[in-house]
């Protein structure tokens, strides 16, 4: 297994990964990155057959030791069925499926119809704005509020807890940064389980009413798998698609593509080229022979998500832009297997309607300054988007 260092906050890399992903393909399907003491995946059918082989899992084998200052923060992942295996994931997911349904997502389309025009109207007209905080974070937060039924008016305090709890996941994170996310997981458990209390009894129409009601088999959430999966929800739902649409539009703006009849060919080749996920884990289970290097139970495996949907065995001119792509495999920009991302359908309709919105809106819409990505990695997206409308 050939063995590679690359530095994930360092600058050059912040702001185009994809150069070392190339190298890391070419070094094989797995390479031992220094800087994460692991093996990774690199390409789309080592990423997708790690992803379905249920001989990996998110749970690790031993129990993970914290310091006191993190207990709040994996208070609440204990119960995250992100990070659960079968039977109590199984358990989880189905009972959220019952109550997180297609039908219920396809009907927010035409609130999310009705934001979107609201707030691609309130651009400022001339004068040049950050797109993603007047336009691609408020959309999320505001549909997953109403979806949960939790005040818009609580709109900024989400933002804030959960832009706090997922620093937890970005590389050379900070003490500072630890208290804060687990400050944020205290603070955001507290308000739901106050809200779980009053929806428990006087439920209404909405996620976390319909979530109490979920049954299977005689069992139910409890209050803290309730208070978990809502704040899921939120984190891992709300920071996809206000990555996903920032880098979506900068694309637009950059190669001139724009969305038409159906935006769905668009949306999944910007999710392909330049998704908001680059990087997650799993857990060997047992010991295996993969890809022609040993595997030990309980080693930790990193998959390259936005590596695997640049491989050219899978995607014919892999690292072009191409607004109408029809080939290759479903992206992995979601993940797949087991733990494929329950808010995926709800991250594809935002986009397919948000985007064509906001350029039907504002046809000159323009870039005002050069974009600059984030340093957040395992994330990827844009620290601001400069735009005149």
């Amino acid at each position: 297994m050939q063995r590679l260092s690359q530095s994930p906050t360092d600058p050059g890399f912040v702001q185009d990964p994809y150069p070392f992903y190339a190298r890391a393909r070419a070094a094989g399907d797995l390479v031992w990155w220094d800087d994460y003491a692991m093996p990774m995946a690199t390409t789309h059918r080592a990423v997708n057959t790690i992803l379905r082989d249920r001989r990996f899992g998110r749970a690790p084998i031993a129990p993970i030791e914290f310091p006191a200052h993190l207990a709040p923060f994996y208070a609440v992942e204990a119960h995250s069925m992100l990070e659960l295996e079968p039977p109590r994931h199984t358990r989880l997911r189905g009972l959220v499926l019952r109550a997180f349904t297609s039908r219920r997502i396809a009907a927010l389309g035409p609130e999310i119809a009705a934001l979107a025009h609201d707030l691609a109207t309130a651009l400022p007209q001339g004068e040049a704005c950050d797109l993603l905080d007047a336009y691609c974070r408020p959309i999320p937060v505001i549909i997953i509020a109403r979806l949960l039924g939790v005040p818009e008016a609580m709109a900024p305090a989400l933002l804030r807890w959960s832009g706090a709890m997922v620093q937890m996941y970005q590389a050379g994170r900070t003490k500072h940064q630890e208290e804060e996310a687990a400050t944020a997981a205290e603070d955001f458990a507290t308000f739901l389980r106050g809200y779980v209390a009053a929806r428990r009894s006087e439920p209404r129409d909405d996620l976390i009413s319909a979530l109490i009601a979920a049954e299977d088999d005689g069992t139910t959430l409890s209050t803290d798998e309730l208070i978990s999966t809502c704040i899921l929800l939120l984190n891992a739902g709300h920071e996809a698609t206000v990555h996903s649409l920032g880098n979506g539009v900068k694309l637009c703006l950059e190669t001139g593509a724009r969305p038409n009849a159906d935006p769905a060919p668009l949306v999944e080749e910007i999710l392909r080229y330049d998704p908001p996920l680059h990087m997650f884990t799993r857990y060997a289970y047992a010991d295996m022979t993969l890809f022609d290097h040993d595997i030990k139970r309980g080693d930790q495996v990193g998959l390259l998500l936005a590596s695997a949907n640049r491989c050219g065995a899978a995607y014919a001119q892999a690292d072009h832009f191409l607004p109408n792509r029809s080939d290759g495999p479903v992206n992995q920009a979601f993940g797949a297997g087991l733990h494929f991302c329950v808010g995926a359908a709800l991250a594809r309709l935002e986009l397919q309607i948000a985007l064509p919105i906001l350029f039907d809106r504002h046809p000159q819409l323009r870039l005002a300054a050069p974009p600059q990505y984030a340093d957040i990695y395992h994330f990827h997206g844009l620290a601001a988007l400069q735009v005149t409308a």
